[in-house]
């Protein structure tokens, strides 16, 4: 994935979505829209992760925006953006080692089960590291379209972070609550981390 560690700056965003729609509704339906796109254009071509790579080209575009890039058409520029970072995650997937794993299939739940998910859920979500309940609970509190945007965003600014580096941290967080659910519904260790 490519790096995305600057964050972008508040004005780039802004910038960016004044230039999809003078309405703000609009504008986060179009910026949602474009996101899908470009997430479905990472996702066909193989990269390991087509949503990060969505993020990283709408965040690179901000930047250019607000760096003063004349940007006549949105959506063709943020693809020509997207082709530089495909380029860039298909090295980066190349230099990982391939798992020699099936992923586990997704059994379907009754509610008996969903109840003992839920449950295993809470007991790993207090297991987290300190402030990782809080800060998965309130990234996936964010709600949806551009508030969802918004509130993410703000997020990573209240904890003195780039967009990127919230969507790795939670991601992170989110991958071993997977796995202590996963060890706590099964026999065996359910220890977190």
């Amino acid at each position: 994935m490519p790096d995305g560690s600057s964050g972008v700056p508040d004005a780039g965003f802004r910038l960016l979505l004044s230039r999809l729609d003078a309405d703000d509704r609009r504008a986060g339906a179009e910026y949602e829209r474009i996101r899908r796109a470009l997430t479905r254009f990472f996702d066909w071509r193989g990269v390991s992760s087509p949503e990060e790579c969505a993020d990283e080209t709408l965040d690179r575009l901000a930047r250019k925006m607000e760096q003063g890039v004349a940007v006549a058409d949105v959506a063709g520029f943020a693809h020509g953006i997207a082709r530089l970072v495909l380029q860039e995650a298909l090295r980066s997937d190349a230099r990982r080692e391939p798992l020699d794993v099936d992923p586990p299939a997704v059994p379907i739940v009754d509610s008996a089960e969903r109840e003992a998910l839920s449950r295993s859920l809470e007991i790993c979500l207090d297991r987290l590291p300190v402030g990782g309940r809080e800060l998965v609970l309130a990234y996936y509190a964010a709600g949806t379209g551009r508030s969802k945007i918004l509130g993410r965003s703000r997020l990573a600014r209240r904890l003195g972070l780039s967009d990127n580096a919230l969507r790795s941290r939670v991601q992170r967080l989110r991958d071993r609550l997977e796995e202590c659910v996963r060890r706590h519904v099964s026999p065996g260790d359910d220890t977190i981390g």
